[in-house]
């Protein structure tokens, strides 16, 4: 092979290579959009006026009842999924695992370089909808809310700032970030309204407090 011929081969690869690369195609799936926006504050209201007030109960709660991270496309699973969503500049492997990125938080605003800094929160947690109603569902129903990237249910945050809210309600946490906490509180609303879940008296007055300042 001459070296001319050589050079000629390595040039078209390169070109080629280049190409593929800015449409994206080493990189898994495209990313979607960020966090469904939640409905305004006064759909929020109606829907919380609409919602049954009722006292909690987690008899019989285990994480395992609601099967997370399914693969919903192509490789990647639930998380993968939302890592890519809600990221910037993303980059994943043939897996689907994110290699590179950035996250912005937006219960605390803090912006994050590295994957595993990241949770991907449960809006509305597993344990309150099992205490709200879920505990008559199927298996089915709650992997649908485990896993549903189509309401504003799931959400890439700071770890230990998820592991700080827990399993709990607004009642008792909402996002420090005081600018995203009229967004969490109608997207609350919207998914426990989507799901028909239950509200207690105290999570029902907080959210209308914050729902009257929104």
């Amino acid at each position: 092979m001459s070296k001319l011929y050589a050079r000629r081969r390595l040039s078209i690869v390169a070109a080629l290579t280049a190409v593929v690369a800015s449409a994206g195609l080493f990189n898994g799936p495209t990313a979607s959009a960020a966090l469904p926006t939640p409905v305004s504050a006064a759909t929020a209201r109606s829907y919380l006026a609409s919602l049954t007030v009722a006292t909690e109960n987690r008899t019989g709660y285990d994480r395992d009842l609601f099967p997370t991270w399914d693969t919903i496309e192509g490789t990647c699973n639930t998380r993968e999924y939302i890592l890519k969503r809600d990221g910037t500049n993303v980059t994943t492997n043939s897996s689907c695992t994110a290699t590179s990125g950035s996250w912005y938080s937006p219960y605390d605003g803090a912006t994050w370089s590295a994957a595993s800094d990241v949770d991907i929160d449960h809006l509305v947690p597993l344990a309150e909808a099992w205490d709200s109603g879920a505990s008559k569902w199927t298996t089915a129903q709650r992997e649908a809310l485990a896993n549903d990237v189509t309401r504003p249910q799931l959400l890439a945050v700071t770890d230990n700032v998820n592991q700080s809210k827990g399993d709990q309600d607004p009642a008792t946490w909402v996002p420090s970030r005081t600018a995203y906490v009229c967004t969490y509180v109608r997207a609350w609303v919207q998914v426990k309204h989507y799901y028909n879940l239950s509200v207690d008296s105290a999570e029902k007055s907080a959210l209308t407090n914050y729902l009257a300042s929104c």
